[in-house]
């Protein structure tokens, strides 16, 4: 699949998800058989630039590969210079955010909120398009609501304003994250038009991966909660859609040396006392389907020393058998 000028190696992306897709997560499912990785949205007002979590969040050093970055906002103008921004600070390609149900977003306009205002939606594309030499593309929903679903539309615009590539999360604004995601709208768009066209939500295994390129016809998948504690199923899927088989199951022992990686980068990337914290979330997903994990998660999450944390860890693995929870 590319993207502009950019041939990836698979045809899987790790989706954007604020509080989730920092540098080390991005470099962890890239070494793990992710394409490419974008990173958490970025707000477009320049006064929230320098602030710590804008820092954090724009921080790509010592990152490999291609270097995706999404940014949100209501003004078109705003993010056509959030866009120059990006790229000046080395940003190969921009995404621009129509896609976020959260609260706190769509009351100020943005996100998927958008999406109400289709001439709104074509005036920040045009800019944002010409702000910037890098392919930009775009990040959608279905809608506004399942029954105003104007996804259609929306790519119709994205293809004739430059946008180099679409990603359709299968549900509507009003949905947010319930109930299942629907992909019959996001075939729709790939009869409609020629763009590239990358298809979201609910991929949570090889084979329903693979069902949904097969009935969308899309040329990529974007993958996001279901990477959550599992990093490893891009190259689960990546094999599965190669061989038609199915890898071997990660072993406990590379899973333990995933976790005990992962959880060390975020404690050098936020700092012990931050990385700390945030850790426990991202512990409580590596274990959450397993039996014991459930009960070793409330001890974790009281530990408040970086090094404990580590050493509670390796433990753990060396002194239990996982069961699969039901």
């Amino acid at each position: 699949m590319k993207i502009g000028p950019y041939q990836l190696e698979n045809n899987l992306i790790l989706a954007p998800m604020a509080g989730v897709t920092d540098r080390p997560f991005r470099q962890l499912c890239k070494d793990l058989g992710a394409a490419v990785a974008v990173g958490e949205m970025l707000s477009a007002n320049p006064l929230l630039r320098n602030t710590r979590k804008s820092l954090l969040r724009s921080n790509h050093q010592g990152e490999t590969g291609i270097r995706w970055v999404q940014i949100a906002g209501a003004e078109a103008k705003m993010l056509a210079e959030a866009a120059q921004y990006n790229t000046d600070r080395g940003a190969d390609i921009i995404d621009i955010n129509m896609g976020c149900p959260a609260k706190k977003v769509c009351r100020k306009s943005a996100g998927s909120a958008l999406l109400a205002d289709e001439a709104l939606v074509e005036d920040i594309c045009l800019q944002v398009v010409e702000a910037v030499d890098v392919p930009v593309t775009l990040k959608i929903r279905t809608g506004t609501t399942r029954e105003n679903r104007n996804a259609v539309n929306i790519a119709k615009i994205a293809e004739r304003t430059g946008i180099s590539a679409l990603s359709i999360h299968g549900r509507a604004r009003s949905d947010k994250f319930q109930g299942d995601a629907e992909y019959k709208t996001i075939r729709e768009v790939r009869d409609s038009v020629d763009i590239t066209l990358i298809a979201n939500g609910d991929i949570d295994s090889p084979e329903k991966a693979k069902q949904v390129l097969a009935f969308t016809q899309a040329d990529g998948l974007m993958i996001g909660r279901a990477a959550q504690g599992r990093p490893w199923i891009f190259r689960d899927i990546a094999y599965y859609l190669q061989t038609g088989t199915k890898r071997e199951e990660t072993s406990l022992s590379e899973i333990a040396e995933i976790m005990l990686r992962h959880i060390a980068q975020l404690h050098d990337f936020y700092g012990f006392e931050q990385g700390v914290r945030i850790a426990r979330k991202h512990v409580g997903w590596y274990l959450n389907s397993y039996l014991a994990g459930r009960k070793f998660k409330q001890h974790f999450n009281k530990i408040n020393d970086a090094k404990e944390q580590l050493i509670a860890i390796a433990s753990w693995f060396d002194n239990n058998k996982l069961q699969t929870a039901d």
